[in-house]
């Protein structure tokens, strides 16, 4: 055992490097006399907005836009790694932010010839179902009547009349997305795919999940940004899209190399300012006194040697499950802890294929290599495999893919730890995709080059079971003053990225002015417009 501290600088523990850990470090760094270290317990930093490598293919897990309503994320993003320029070395005006401006640090890189760079990249996500694609979100244009059929068309927008005529009481995700599409609309294309998510049925889903991850999406809001997409000048380099509602943004920034990148970029940037990140290095318990949490206990995986920090403050992005129950020294109420230890969460498989190419062909008016489908996602809504979503990460990033020649794909899957899946083993999950890809016309299985396959542990906190009292949780951890809880897993909330940042931004602010008030860091992903007015 062995006790690390330094007596001239007041502390921060950092619980994980995903997003919202390194985001309140270099914040710690940057605007406090706060010194982070940083506990991470895999040996990679990004948490699951890492990139994983297979033989130079990199496997975004699960898709990360950097897009945000908040300019402060925006920023924050442009000055870790500039914004791609099309005129090789020369700093030129990106339309940005709704202004023509350039962020200091953040203009000029040529991704020809540097790393270090944030590409500008078209979003297409489209509905898989029925051998059909369907923009997604789903719209209303001609080749979507075309698909579906007037008959159909119509018992849609019956339902959708319907529903906004008597709305529903939203007790739950069912209610909510009825109301916002109508039935026909939520059978077809949203009821199925989500219970891919969740495993759950729709009408044991609390309604918060819609309200953060969709929020201001309905047929209504999804009809006007077509209209207003017509009279758009597509050349436009505008980023900001701040009418916008995120689900249907039409252009994002994305790292040359994935995700990863960035949260590499940022951990550097901790460690030479004088923080710390230790990898393989997992808390195990918390010490806490009267309204405090004094300090931690960690694992060494390398070493196997346990050691402890003192803390004059914690950032928690560790899950809520594992939190409450590793912090000792005060008695934790039996309620609380009966909450936090069934709080459910929701698991993710990735199969990576390497292919020559793929059965769909481009019926898009959008130029691509070989004819290859330009979709960064795809939504795959037939209920009868078991994917849920399939990634080309060609169209992410070119450089993502070792031989441009080649397609790399993954496959994505909605998973509980020890299930039927995720007990496969490596070849068998892969052959068990390729069959499902095989079985709904996506590729020829004589056409994959190669295979890999990615588990990723409570990747989805889930929003039933004991989440329905997760307030006894949060009122007992808001005790201690010391302790701030950032993040998807942290809070138990399915955070975006910018969400993630925005929680350890607001924790340091506190830290910074001296509060105790955690209403703040709840609040961002609560209120629709919260992170738009910060």
């Amino acid at each position: 055992m062995t006790s690390v501290h330094n007596h001239n600088d007041k502390t921060a523990v950092i619980i994980g490097a995903g997003p919202a850990g390194l985001t309140a470090a270099l914040e710690l760094l940057d605007n406090t006399d706060i010194r982070p270290i940083v506990l991470e317990a895999s040996d990679q930093v990004g948490g699951i907005s890492k990139t994983a490598v297979y033989k130079g293919n990199r496997i975004d897990i699960g898709g990360h836009r950097f897009f945000s309503k908040s300019d402060v994320v925006m920023d924050w993003w442009a000055k870790i790694l500039p914004i791609e320029t099309t005129k090789p070395d020369e700093a030129i005006l990106l339309k940005y932010q709704g202004a023509d401006r350039i962020v200091e640090g953040g203009y000029g890189a040529n991704p020809d010839q540097v790393d270090e760079v944030m590409l500008v990249r078209n979003r297409l996500s489209r509905i898989f179902y029925e051998g059909k694609f369907y923009n997604y979100p789903i719209s209303l244009e001609a080749q979507t009547i075309r698909n579906l059929g007037l008959l159909r068309m119509a018992k849609m927008g019956i339902s959708y009349a319907v529903a906004q005529i008597r709305p529903r009481k939203e007790n739950s995700l069912e209610d909510f997305y009825i109301n916002r599409f109508g039935r026909v609309l939520y059978n077809t294309f949203f009821r199925d795919y989500t219970e891919k998510v969740w495993g759950v049925p729709c009408k044991e889903i609390a309604p918060e999940w819609g309200a953060q991850r969709v929020k201001g999406l309905s047929v209504t809001s999804a009809i006007t940004h077509a209209v207003k997409s017509r009279f758009r000048r597509k050349e436009s380099a505008d980023i900001a899209q701040k009418g916008v509602e995120t689900s249907l943004i039409e252009r994002f920034l994305y790292p040359k190399y994935g995700p990863g990148q960035m949260w590499e970029t940022v951990a550097e940037a901790v460690v030479t300012r004088g923080g710390e990140v230790r990898l393989g290095h997992e808390v195990t318990k918390l010490s806490a006194d009267t309204g405090q949490i004094t300090g931690v206990e960690v694992h060494d995986w390398a070493t196997g040697a346990s050691y402890h920090v003192d803390a004059d403050y914690v950032v928690s992005t560790m899950s809520v499950k594992e939190l409450v129950g590793a912090i000792e020294g005060v008695d934790v109420p039996v309620n609380v802890a009966e909450v936090a230890a069934a709080l459910p969460y929701r698991d993710f498989l990735t199969v990576g294929l390497l292919t020559r190419k793929l059965l769909l062909k481009n019926t898009t008016d959008i130029p691509t290599k070989n004819d290859m489908v330009p979709d960064n996602w795809i939504y795959i809504q037939d209920p009868d495999v078991k994917v849920g979503r399939l990634q080309v990460f060609n169209n992410w990033s070119p450089y993502l893919v070792a031989d441009e020649e080649t397609i790399w794909i993954g496959m994505e899957y909605f998973v509980n730890e020890g299930d039927e899946l995720w007990s496969k083993s490596d070849d068998e999950m892969a052959e068990f995709g390729i069959d499902e890809l095989a079985k709904i016309n996506v590729i020829d299985p004589q056409d994959v080059l190669d295979s890999t396959v990615l588990r990723v542990k409570k990747t989805y906190p889930a929003y039933f079971g004991t989440y329905s009292r997760f307030d006894e949780v949060r009122q007992f951890v808001d005790t201690f003053e010391n302790l701030f809880l950032v993040g998807r897993n942290g809070q138990h909330r399915y955070n975006n990225q910018d969400h993630s940042m925005l929680t350890a931004i607001e924790a340091v602010r506190c830290m910074a002015d001296g509060r105790t008030d955690k209403s703040g860091i709840w609040n961002v992903n609560v209120e629709q417009e919260y992170h738009e007015s910060k």
